[in-house]
């Protein structure tokens, strides 16, 4: 099942179970999804899962960025709704890696080029983001990249 099949069947499911926040949630990530694939396929298409992980971590980052706005303008209930999507979207995201788990990929990914110092960071991370396959952060990757090349 997809990504964006496990989406539709979300919103049947917090339809059914008269969930109004989880349904706005995943509707307006299905509507996302549906742009990015009209945008990158034309109309009728369906997304990657590895797309599909692009659009709904970008989804979460524009949560995480109005849940700053709203608690610096002392509005926390609507800080609140965005916090509960963010935790709805995150259920589509697949396990993320753990620090050490991040460590050891970007080792292997170091040897594999032959990395030496920073000037090669941008094989390092290529290879690294395509091996973390949507399981890390770029930042994430992108620390560790530093901390070991440096």
């Amino acid at each position: 099942m997809t990504i964006q099949e496990k989406i539709d069947a979300g919103i049947k499911e917090a339809m059914r179970a008269k969930e109004p926040d989880r349904l706005s949630a995943l509707r307006m990530a299905k509507s996302a999804l549906m742009n990015m694939a009209i945008e990158k396929h034309g109309a009728g298409s369906k997304l990657a899962d590895l797309d599909a992980l692009n659009v709904i971590r970008k989804q979460i980052k524009q949560r995480q960025d109005s849940i700053q706005g709203f608690e610096r303008g002392g509005r926390p209930d609507l800080a609140e709704k965005e916090k509960r999507e963010i935790e709805y979207l995150s259920e589509y995201l697949p396990a993320a890696l753990t620090e050490s788990e991040i460590q050891e990929l970007v080792k292997e990914a170091i040897v594999q080029v032959g990395a030496t110092s920073k000037a090669q960071m941008g094989a390092v991370m290529k290879l690294a983001t395509e091996r973390a396959a949507g399981r890390a952060d770029g930042k994430a990757l992108s620390q560790v990249v530093q901390r070991i090349l440096s």
